[in-house]
């Protein structure tokens, strides 16, 4: 790409301010999420008019183009929101509670079942935000603490935003980069995803009881990470679609077979020492729903997201129906160049998660209502309670992504990507490469996204770059890109939502700021191994 973009550090240090000041208002100052996205998405506008030599209408069709996104993301939300409401006012979650502990009652086994293995299974066949929506409630259903509900699959989903959903997000980066062997760049990937699906595992039991729940989980967590993250390497070679997939339901199974185990069958005295769980009283009460009945729509959502997006041929037909915006192509002051698209990011409502939860929600509501477990009123408290939790999570999202677009085609995100490569040798280009896919996926709330937004500049850099491996850089890059889902603004939103917790998102993203560090730090070094034992 053409431009005279300003790649000083002082101009690398005003691009950066946007994301800076959204991360310190959101952790350490703790305003509220609208009120930090509105100032960051003002930063980043000032900032692009003011020095950025950004039209202002080119700074509109980025709006335009964040609202759109955060369209997107809605869809999942809203869904979401309604078929918790609708299985939280029908006492669905303490039934399933109460008839989850009739397999195991080792609650750190449970809590992986459903925040890291289910979790990944959603993510392996619809994503979008999905895994975080449905299993955050799951959660707190079987006793979780709101906060670590939403904590504990926003970790444990993020290995498979690469390969997950289909492989979308890889498929999207090997049709916009010239890889001279996509199943080579596809083995490095996967290898570097292995990294963060194991470290995720161990984080879960150690947020559950410390060094005690990781002594007592690592089993679990060791067969279902060889499952997850070996199967994902050896299918990345046969077929990258179903690579994370088709290991996320063998995982499933493994459940079955490792709950058979007296080690995760029982009950263990970490249920007296772990601060993740709430009182237990609801075990005892009095539920007129069984653990199947409870969990009815949860069923319907499953078989529907298999059925649909699982089989190719239903789901490439159903994809044939999609709707985009046209957006008209601008030029900056810089020489900044963003092409107009006749259908930008079209949504395939067919074959989008927020429509098979919206299915789930309105059989779950019809379905709660044949067994006469709704109070009066209870209609009229759902959409209450569903437009009380959803306006601030929308406002968000739509904060934090029309921020993003505007940083995008201001050239912002550009220099901050080719700032790193100006002052990089190989070694340490390998290092930053999948930093700047945690930052594409902290800004866009997409693996996929950040892919498209910076593969085509690693392969620029790795080009002009010697000893620099285009298929190396973009294996980096594509496990940072799954990593920062765990930190994404708009992820973390959709859980606190969905869970309940509106304003206790700084707690949030602590322990999994943590996680992003640890997993980033390591696929680093995994990265520089690549570049140095398997060089060009």
């Amino acid at each position: 790409m053409d431009h005279n973009l300003p790649i000083t550090i002082t101009y690398w240090l005003i691009a950066l301010l946007p994301l800076a000041a959204l991360l310190i208002m959101l952790i350490w100052i703790e305003l509220s999420a609208p009120v930090s996205g509105a100032i960051a998405l003002a930063i980043a506008l000032a900032t692009s008019l003011l020095l950025y030599q950004t039209p202002f209408d080119m700074a509109l069709i980025g709006i335009g183009k964040g609202a759109w996104d955060a369209f997107f993301i809605l869809l999942v939300v809203w869904p979401a929101l309604l078929l918790y409401q609708v299985t939280d006012k029908a006492g669905a979650f303490k039934a399933i509670r109460k008839g989850i502990l009739e397999y195991s009652k080792n609650y750190l086994f449970l809590v992986l079942a459903f925040g890291w293995v289910f979790a990944s299974f959603l993510q392996g066949i619809t994503g979008f935000g999905a895994p975080i929506a449905v299993v955050a409630p799951l959660l707190i259903g079987i006793g979780v603490k709101p906060v670590t509900a939403v904590v504990i699959p926003l970790i444990g989903h993020a290995w498979g935003n690469t390969f997950g959903t289909l492989a979308v997000a890889w498929i999207a980066t090997v049709n916009i980069v010239d890889l001279q062997s996509q199943a080579l760049a596809a083995f490095y990937t996967a290898l570097l995803l292995w990294i963060p699906n194991l470290i995720a595992g161990i984080m879960i039991c150690w947020l559950f009881a410390k060094w005690k729940g990781v002594k007592e989980g690592i089993w679990a967590v060791l067969v279902i990470s060889l499952i997850h993250g070996g199967g994902q390497v050896a299918l990345s070679q046969v077929n990258p679609s179903l690579s994370n997939f088709i290991p996320t339901i063998i995982a499933l199974g493994a459940l079955y077979f490792l709950s058979k185990w007296e080690r995760y069958s029982e009950k263990t005295d970490l249920e007296d020492k772990t601060e993740i769980l709430q009182d237990k009283d609801s075990e005892e009460e009095d539920v007129p729903l069984t653990m199947n009945q409870a969990f009815m729509p949860y069923y319907v959502l499953m078989v529907l997201s298999v059925i649909m997006l699982g089989i190719p041929f239903i789901q490439s037909t159903l994809d044939n129906l999609d709707v985009g915006i046209p957006f008209p192509g601008a030029e900056t002051g810089y020489g900044y160049e963003v092409e107009g698209e006749n259908s930008y990011s079209p949504i395939a409502p067919l074959t989008h998660p927020g429509t098979y939860l919206l299915i789930a929600s309105i059989f779950g509501y019809f379905w709660f209502k044949s067994k006469n477990v709704y109070e009066e009123n209870t209609l009229s408290k759902i959409r209450k309670d569903i437009w009380s939790d959803g306006q601030a999570a929308s406002l968000s999202i739509l904060a934090f992504l029309a921020m993003s677009q505007v940083l995008e085609h201001s050239g912002q995100t550009t220099v901050l990507a080719l700032g790193i490569g100006e002052v990089s040798t190989p070694i340490i280009y390998m290092a930053l490469a999948n930093l700047i896919g945690i930052t594409g996926s902290f800004m866009t709330s997409s693996n996929a996204s950040s892919n498209i937004l910076f593969s085509p500049l690693h392969e620029n850099v790795a080009n002009n770059m010697e000893g620099l491996s285009v298929a190396h850089v973009i294996a980096a890059q594509s496990a940072g890109g799954a990593i920062g889902n765990s930190i994404s603004p708009s992820n973390v939103i959709l859980g606190t939502s969905t869970a309940g917790i509106k304003g206790q998102n700084s707690e949030v993203f602590k322990p999994t700021i943590v996680f992003c560090i640890i997993s980033g730090i390591l696929v680093s070094l995994g990265s520089i191994a690549l570049h140095v034992f398997f060089p060009v």
